[in-house]
């Protein structure tokens, strides 16, 4: 395998110059996680279609098919504290491997003709609650990958950059699939995308050794690990920038289509808006990763994070289709913020615990926009929706700035002190 290339060199200026996604993909690695990656996310969303419409078809129900969403979301706190020590007691590429094996089992366990929806739903939490130990886990080998530099944040933007896609794609080839098969048979081809993913991670990554030999149970090796974490002051504070803005971020998302609705919008317009955000987030991330080097992504991090909540404040003044997609771009550009903070993050963690605290970060970020959307959607019950997400905007900007304040006095440039785990 190629190691990773020079991180970045000094300009005439005397600043950083960043090293580029080029710099990135020269890595063979890095490559293998990418594709498998942009294989097991498609596999993920056309899944979730898939699943969607066919406990529909059975049930007739549109809470139950709603459910089959909710479901991938709810179990990450569970996966994400309860199993975090995976990441770090186990070599990473088993369990990465093991991840997408589990995956495709459940998908195919899916494909059996009159499997009952109770057992539909058991399966989605299945694979929902090993998604943060993946997730995390691939976050934290990205360090052995890239280092802890320049190439790390790049590769963790590349990440986002083919979450944000493989949604617009995964929703486009989902829908285009399901006319012309069965949910059972796009299933299928669900599960050769989660194998597919295994195959690359298998053949296509070194095997390297488990991050920290942590002896005990499993689930209090975990917890042990989390009260670490959250017990680091600079670290809490980190984990708080992380989580914060999109707890609020996603309440427009959460509430376009009641919006659409009132403005008596077609489908059409309302798909529109739905890619406003992903749009915004793969435009910022590709500008910011491309044209800025570390230190200036890290000075645009806390204006940045607090800037995202701005535009859902303009839906106060009802705004038309044009106008509302506007405020979803720029609040997908919101996600820009992250470019500096995986630089901090990664410094602030110590090695033996990158792999619970990548995890940890990730169950808590889909966590809080789980909550960010259901309590959304409980206040709309009430208030009008216009006002709810405006609502969401200044509430979003007070505590987010609340968050940066209370880390102000905390520079995260220095790496935190070992400690056991």
């Amino acid at each position: 395998m190629s190691s990773p290339p020079r991180e970045s060199e000094p300009s005439s200026s005397g600043g950083e110059r960043s090293a580029g996604y080029r710099a990135v993909f020269a890595v063979a690695e890095f490559r293998a996680v990418f594709a498998a990656h942009a294989m097991s996310t498609l596999g993920v969303v056309v899944a979730e279609i898939a699943l969607s419409v066919l406990v529909y078809r059975i049930t007739g129900s549109p809470l139950m098919s709603a459910l089959t969403f909710a479901f991938g979301l709810l179990p990450y706190a569970l996966g994400g504290t309860l199993l975090s020590s995976v990441a770090d007691r186990f070599p990473a590429r088993r369990v990465l491997v093991v991840c997408d094996l589990v995956c495709a089992v459940c998908a195919a366990a899916m494909v059996v003709p009159d499997m009952p929806v109770a057992l539909l739903l058991v399966l989605r939490c299945v694979t929902a609650a090993v998604a943060p130990i993946f997730q995390g886990t691939r976050a934290s080998t990205l360090g052995d990958i890239l280092g802890e530099g320049d190439l790390f944040v790049l590769g963790r933007s590349v990440v986002r950059i083919v979450g944000q896609t493989g949604q617009l794609a995964g929703f486009g080839a989902g829908g285009l699939l399901l006319t012309v098969a069965s949910p059972r048979a796009v299933l299928v081809w669900a599960v050769a995308t989660f194998l597919g993913s295994a195959v690359l991670l298998r053949f296509g990554t070194r095997r390297r050794p488990a991050r920290a030999a942590t002896g005990g149970a499993l689930i209090g090796s975990s917890l042990a690990g989390m009260r670490l974490l959250l017990g680091d002051r600079r670290i809490r504070s980190l984990l708080l920038l992380c989580w914060a803005p999109p707890t609020f971020v996603v309440v427009p998302e959460a509430l376009l289509t009641p919006y659409a609705s009132a403005l008596g919008l077609a489908p059409a317009g309302l798909g529109l808006l739905m890619c406003g955000m992903p749009i915004g987030a793969i435009l910022s991330e590709t500008l910011a990763g491309s044209l800025l080097g570390p230190r200036g992504r890290a000075r645009l991090t806390r204006p940045v994070a607090v800037l995202a909540m701005l535009p859902a404040i303009g839906y106060a003044f009802e705004p038309s289709l044009g106008w509302a997609l506007a405020c979803q771009v720029l609040t997908g550009c919101g996600i820009a913020y992250t470019l500096g903070l995986d630089q901090w993050f990664v410094a602030a963690v110590p090695e033996e615990l990158r792999g619970r605290a990548m995890t940890l970060m990730t169950a808590g970020l889909m966590t809080a926009q789980g909550l960010g959307m259901a309590v959304a959607g409980g206040i709309a019950e009430f208030v009008p929706v216009h006002q709810v997400i405006a609502g969401g905007g200044v509430l979003g900007t007070v505590c987010v700035a609340a968050v940066l304040r209370s880390a102000r006095d905390r520079p995260f440039s220095a790496r935190a002190p070992r400690r056991g785990a």
